[in-house]
């Protein structure tokens, strides 16, 4: 039985987005019919409409103010602007902080735009500086600065710091929520020192322990804490094998370091080794998800800005410079074909069979394309090994090329009872997965050695080589053998 929609914490985000719809849709129903008696009696419409506009928006301020602001910011998303904008203006202020970190950023802008600069710094107000400086970005200059001057002396500090790294450094992720400990105090002091907190700061797995000018010492996992002998120094229980990173550390490369070693969260030091903000699990899972959805966005020919709902012209205008390249790549092609207009007017199988032969090869470069561009990211491509990967995908596209090439062949010749047409089949495919394998190698390795991300483009360009490549060869073969 599938859960009921009544109960905000047993409801999935599906069903959050379809209740809140309908709860939308009954409100412009009831005004409608509302507003077309007005115009009947005066009087009445307005006490009515009012009486009902009032309840619906309670109804859908109270299913809101019952869910979690992740669920929120995914009703928001899936709200075209006008339904997007009236939820939004039901939340309540103190939680709007919460649900702009939440929200994709093409939603934020919208948001954003709805809000004053009063607004903006209020809802600031409630985040943490980490927070802030992962909304800054998308603010104006004059509301940051603003929102800076509203911090106390130690916050202020910490989000300035925060601020000075770049998108995509460890610096823009850490959390300064650090829970450190002395090495030289018992497990009983530790313990008494962390009931002072209300709560631990979230993702708090181990506590850090330092020396009196807070240089790293160690980490102190919790769960030795808790089960020690309370009299038991700390600095016999600490681990000293300590993954740690610098504020100017590459946030890929420690999203990296958190999956190989299952971390949850980990110290960030200074150039002189003292602790001064962390890295959480939740803070890496988030920059990989960005990460992630920009690159599938990236390889459609789609920017992250784009919202679902946006206007027909701003996504026209998005996706326009894509669509120009990859218009440009087919008009080449087809001008490959063109110079064999004579082989396929005399032959019309031609025609018929070339598809084949650019397909096959752009379906066996994309393959060899996906596995370099994954190695790439998890730098395992290196000069010592280009040579075995390039002999291996060799290998891999030749024999690849017999069998297939030859199964092809046997049906071409079936088809059109032409020996030779079968043999330049099998051929041209042999010839043309040869080129794919190397298209798919050495695209992704030029994209990457020229700066450019390797999972962004990269299928174009493929496509645009078997393609052009996989006609000119089978039709000058066929040209050659045939005619």
């Amino acid at each position: 039985m599938p859960p009921s929609t009544d109960n905000p914490r047993t409801a999935t985000q599906q069903e959050h987005l379809d209740a809140v719809s309908k709860l939308l849709a009954k409100q412009r129903l009831v005004e409608d019919l509302v507003q077309r008696q007005g115009d009947h009696d005066s009087r009445r419409p307005g006490i009515v409409e009012s009486m009902v506009h009032r309840q619906n928006l309670v109804e859908l301020q109270k299913r809101l103010d019952g869910l979690h602001p992740a669920d929120v910011a995914y009703i928001l998303e899936g709200l075209p602007l006008e339904d997007r904008l009236v939820v939004w203006g039901l939340v309540h202020s103190e939680r709007d902080g919460e649900i702009l970190l939440e929200v994709s950023d093409a939603v934020r802008d919208t948001l954003l735009a709805d809000m004053d600069s009063a607004e903006i710094v209020a809802a600031a107000q409630n985040l943490d500086a980490d927070e802030i400086a992962d909304l800054a970005p998308d603010l104006p200059q004059d509301v940051v600065q603003d929102i800076i001057e509203a911090q106390d002396v130690h916050e202020r500090a910490q989000l300035q710091s925060a601020l000075s790294y770049p998108e995509g450094s460890v610096g823009a992720l850490m959390d300064f929520d650090v829970v450190s400990i002395r090495e030289d105090v018992t497990c009983e002091v530790a313990l008494r020192y962390l009931r002072r907190f209300d709560e631990l700061p979230g993702q708090t797995d181990a506590l850090f322990v330092v020396d009196r000018d807070d240089h790293l010492r160690g980490i102190l996992p919790l769960k030795r804490l808790l089960v020690s002998d309370p009299e038991v120094e700390v600095a016999s229980l600490l681990d000293r094998n300590v993954v740690s990173f610098s504020p100017d550390s590459d946030a890929e490369e420690a999203a990296k370091a958190f999956e190989r070693y299952d971390l949850v969260s980990a110290p960030v030091v200074s150039a002189d080794g003292r602790v001064i903000a962390r890295l959480t699990v939740d803070a890496v899972l988030d920059f990989v998800r960005e990460s992630q959805e920009t690159q599938v966005l990236a390889k459609a020919g789609l920017r992250e800005e784009e919202d679902l709902f946006s206007s027909v012209w701003l996504s026209a205008k998005n996706r326009g410079p894509w669509l120009a390249l990859n218009l440009g790549t087919a008009f080449f092609a087809s001008r490959v074909v063109g110079a064999f207009e004579g082989s396929i007017e005399k032959l019309a199988a031609l025609a018929a069979l070339m598809p084949i032969v650019a397909g096959i090869g752009g379906n066996s470069g994309n393959q060899t394309s996906a596995l370099i561009v994954r190695a790439l990211a998890l730098d395992q491509v290196s000069a010592a090994n280009a040579r075995r990967l390039l002999a291996k995908e060799l290998g891999i596209s030749i024999l690849n090329g017999a069998i297939w090439g030859s199964v092809l062949g046997v049906v071409a010749w079936l088809l059109y009872a032409n020996v030779a047409l079968g043999g330049v089949m099998a051929l041209a495919m042999m010839l043309n997965l040869v080129v794919a394998a190397l298209a798919g190698l050495f695209i992704p390795l030029a994209m990457e050695r020229f700066g450019r991300d390797p999972a962004i483009g990269s299928s174009v360009f493929l496509t645009f080589v078997t393609d052009s490549m996989g006609f000119f060869i089978f039709l000058g073969l066929a040209t050659i053998f045939l005619l």
